[in-house]
């Protein structure tokens, strides 16, 4: 983007490009400037350039042989080199920017690279609020068809045309000429076509009679034996026909004869086309070849370009501005009216959207579903008050926000339905939504689970077999499986990309335990990616982490709990004397536990205690029977009779085979068993726990005392959720599958 005291102090005069003969191209692998560099190299000129980054453009430049830096860099910059300028670099931080002007070099815009190259042609200028770049494409088009091979430049890919640029010989360029930032007074025009003019790009004009001032000022530049071809139809483009001292033709929606047999739809494209043919005529055009050739054109990229037919019919559009958003919307109604029509669109600039937030709402009301996402800012700083959300609460249709554009085409591909129209709206970086979108809707094959192991807790030893056999459990069940040690993935290289795209995994099978597991952070990092995990959510997992605090919200639902005291610092008073256990407030089951009977024994064990976590907690140690009791969501299974062999259930003698015995069901009175399996329902639930979870308990006298809640059973041959599923009926990978599916379907996804 240029600010008008940009154009004025840095870029040299267009007459200054007469004497090189090499060009180093910035952004280059842009649309607009890659034509450009074709169009150089074609006339014998030396061309190089950069990009931030690697794409098929660059690749074709570098098959043609022009040198292409990727990524930006101003090494490669000579003295004798004109150095231009894509309106979207910044010149405050382009390293090409700053050789430039350490070699005393000159900087030119792209606009008048243009104007350059086009000199000795008849510039048929179209410009413009909206229509600018089907107009342009209709009008080659036009001239193509009459035979009359002109130059075409457009602000966007034709397909027809194989590109934005078409280098013609002959004696007729038809450009679209922008009037953002200024630029078209960088070109000679012989004919300009006006398609409509109101207030638009206000970060750089800031009022409409600024704006109608600049266009006023290109079009004084017709000189005598040219014309103002204008739609009659637009106020603004009357006012600029009034104002023009030189010869002026109006056209309506009925100038164009073949409006019915028009390809491209909607009663805008009837005016771009009448536009296109006036001015072919007015080159000399054959007006029937040159109507027939509009009349086939198949517009531009994101021109109401139909991206895929189907049950769900895939659009791509520009539109950007109320008016174009009705033009669109309106267009795609008569040509496809027995459909609903879901608009996804990102609004372009805040200064753009601050004026019109009213319109913005108006105009997408016509569709029948709205998804908006936030604003695409280009250099913009944000504008207080001016949001898509804003926008969104106007909207009269059902309607959703998603602020991230990332997160547009899995949950519109959730959203939609057979019969659908979809399209993707907008002038930002919203037009990578459709082509993600498509692949969205191409996702096919088995249900792909990544199983996440690891981790960096006391219990990463523990966590690996869990998520050795519950891998092995779900390729035994048919899933796509890959697995993951997450945190080796964020610590060593950083790279999640597996985590996003079309090839991103359906559900997360987290089996980390402890710390940065259980605790509410690995539940935390899924939620950021949108991908649905297996276990409880951040507030529930952290909850249950907190021994302590657990203890309190189960003695709020009158669940019996042991008596105990929190430490925060090793000398800290102990109110409670033994026999005592002494555990990490927040860390797995049994990790740094200790059982302790003699008080000389205590300081020892609170010390053993710290070196895991910050808090400790020491309470009673209660005698009797241990068991745990697994909950599968709304369902309560066997209680564990956990038989230590030592007497002790610590780390050791809980994930030793042979160390523990483990009696299912616990050798208890039933109406034991039952008291017992509904205190671990009702401890599942008022932590607000979702999935499996396995509640330890105490049975003393047979009453049974809730110790603490594990949001992430262990899975290993030795764990006791696996046991005591087996003993209800249902087999480890039926226990695997049940928690993908329930993952699914309470993170509302497609199953």
């Amino acid at each position: 983007m240029r600010t008008k005291v940009e154009i004025q102090k840095e870029f040299a005069n267009r007459q200054e490009l007469e004497r090189f003969r090499s060009f180093y191209l910035v952004g280059i692998g842009g649309a607009g400037m890659s034509g450009l560099a074709k169009m150089l190299l074609k006339r014998g000129f030396e061309v190089a350039g950069s990009d931030s980054t690697a794409s098929g453009v660059t690749a074709e430049l570098q098959g043609e042989g022009i040198a292409v830096q990727i990524p930006h860099s101003g090494a490669e910059i000579r003295k004798d080199q004109a150095v231009v300028l894509s309106d979207a670099i910044d010149l405050k931080t382009s390293p090409e920017v700053s050789r430039a002007q350490e070699l005393g070099s000159q900087l030119f815009r792209r606009s008048q690279l243009l104007g350059y190259l086009l000199k000795d042609k008849k510039v048929l200028a179209v410009t413009g609020t909206h229509g600018k770049t089907t107009t342009t494409g209709m009008l080659g088009a036009a001239l193509q068809g009459a035979g009359m091979d002109p130059a075409i430049v457009v602000g966007a890919a034709v397909p027809q045309f194989g590109g934005p640029i078409v280098d013609g010989a002959g004696e007729f360029a038809v450009v679209e000429a922008c009037e953002a930032y200024d630029s078209f007074h960088d070109l000679d025009p012989f004919i300009v076509v006006l398609t409509n003019l109101e207030l638009d790009h206000v970060d750089f004009h800031g009022t409409y009679a600024a704006l109608r001032d600049s266009v006023m000022k290109f079009v004084n530049r017709i000189p005598p034996e040219g014309s103002l071809v204008y739609c009659a139809e637009d106020p603004g483009a009357r006012e600029i026909a009034s104002l023009f001292g030189g010869r002026s033709l109006g056209y309506g929606k009925d100038s164009f004869p073949e409006a019915a047999n028009l390809v491209m739809p909607g009663a805008h494209n009837a005016l771009n086309a009448a536009g296109a043919l006036l001015a072919a005529v007015q080159c000399g055009a054959d007006e029937a070849k040159a109507a027939r050739a509009i009349a086939l054109f198949g517009g531009a990229e994101r021109r109401l370009q139909v991206m895929r037919e189907g049950p769900i019919l895939v659009v791509d559009d520009y539109a950007h501005h109320p008016s174009e958003i009705d033009a669109s919307i309106t267009a795609l109604r008569v040509r496809y009216p027995d459909r609903r029509l879901v608009v996804v669109y990102q609004p372009h600039l805040y200064s753009r959207t601050a004026d019109l937030i009213p319109e913005f709402a108006r105009a997408l009301s016509l569709a029948d579903r709205v998804v908006l996402t936030d604003i695409y800012p280009a250099r913009e700083a944000p504008i207080p008050g001016v949001s898509s959300a804003v926008i969104a609460e106007m909207v009269t249709k059902p309607v959703e926000y998603v602020p991230s554009r990332h997160l547009l085409p899995a949950k519109v591909a959730r959203w939609v339905s057979p019969g659908d129209l979809v399209v993707g709206m907008g002038a930002g970086n919203i037009a990578e939504f459709v082509p993600a979108f498509l692949r969205e809707l191409d996702r096919k094959g088995p249900l792909k689970v990544a199983v996440v192991y690891g981790g960096d807790s006391a219990e990463r030893e523990v966590s690996i077999h869990s998520g050795q056999e519950v891998a092995s459990a779900l390729s035994e069940l048919g899933y796509e499986v890959r697995s993951y040690d997450v945190t080796e993935m964020l610590l060593s290289k950083g790279d999640v990309s597996v985590f996003t795209g079309p090839n991103r995994p359906d559900v997360a099978f987290l089996a980390v335990h402890g710390t940065h597991a259980e605790d509410g952070a690995i539940q935390g990092f899924f939620e950021l990616l949108h991908i649905p995990y297996t276990g409880a959510g951040i507030q529930a997992s952290a909850i249950a982490m907190d021994k302590t605090l657990t203890k309190q919200v189960l003695s709020a639902a009158s669940l019996p709990v042991p008596k105990g005291v929190l430490l925060t610092a090793p000398g800290q008073e102990i109110n409670l004397a033994p026999p005592i256990i002494v555990k990490p407030n927040a860390q797995g089951s049994t990790v740094g536990l200790s059982f302790v009977t003699d008080p000389s024994e205590v300081r020892a064990a609170v010390e053993r205690a710290f070196q895991y976590d910050s808090a400790v907690v020491v309470e009673e140690w209660l005698q009797g029977m241990e068991i745990s009791v697994p909950v599968l969501g709304d369902r309560a299974l066997p209680p564990v009779e956990i038989a230590p062999v030592g007497g002790k259930y610590d780390f050791t003698s809980k994930y030793t085979p042979g160390a523990t015995e483990e009696i299912v069901p616990a050798r208890l009175p039933e109406p034991v068993l039952r008291k017992a399996e509904e205190y671990a329902l009702s401890a599942h639930r008022a932590l607000g726990c979702h999935g499996a979870t396995r509640t330890d308990m105490i049975v003393c006298e047979g009453q049974p005392v809730i110790l603490e809640v594990n949001t992430i059973p262990g899975m290993t041959g030795t764990s006791l959720l696996p046991n005591s599923a087996k003993a209800a009926g249902i087999s480890f990978v039926g226990v695997v599958d049940w928690m993908v599916q329930d993952a699914l379907r309470r993170h509302g996804a497609k199953t």
